[in-house]
């Protein structure tokens, strides 16, 4: 199960990436929001998706406008590690190196396929597991604390 959502600025993102998702056999539940609401707050849906990926030990995606946001609000959250991502690569290192669990994306500095390379990096790549990587994974797990 992977969780989308998105605030307005994210909004026409969200539904282009849901759909592409949906149709590579993905299980995408829409968190919201359901219509484009100009006034909306990234909190509120951050909030929302994370709760329901830390419940159900899965994976979710976070848009607004410049991703930062949705990653502050979404690393309130102990277990969740959230980071902006704006390419292939620093998705790919995200992922393998800090194994986020939410990918938040920047719907205003980036193009649907760009979010489409993105997220496909993302899904693709595992965790490394290098001592290094889990040590530091290991230290953040500790001032979570």
């Amino acid at each position: 199960m992977i969780y989308i959502s998105s605030d307005h600025a994210g909004f026409k993102l969200k539904e282009k990436l849901k759909n592409y998702l949906k149709k590579q056999n993905h299980i995408i539940k829409d968190l919201g929001p359901e219509k484009l609401n100009k006034k909306d707050d990234y909190p509120d849906y951050a909030k929302l998706l994370c709760k329901k990926v830390l419940k159900n030990k899965s994976k979710g995606i976070l848009i607004c406008g410049s991703g930062h946001g949705m990653a502050i609000t979404a690393n309130k959250f102990k277990g969740v590690y959230a980071t902006v991502c704006w390419n292939s690569k620093s998705a790919k290192y995200a992922k393998a190196h800090t194994n986020i669990n939410v990918l938040c994306l920047p719907a205003k500095f980036i193009t649907e396929p760009q979010a489409k390379t993105i997220t496909n990096q993302w899904l693709k790549t595992k965790f490394s597991k290098a001592k290094r990587h889990k040590t530091r994974i290991n230290k953040i797990k500790k001032i979570e604390k």
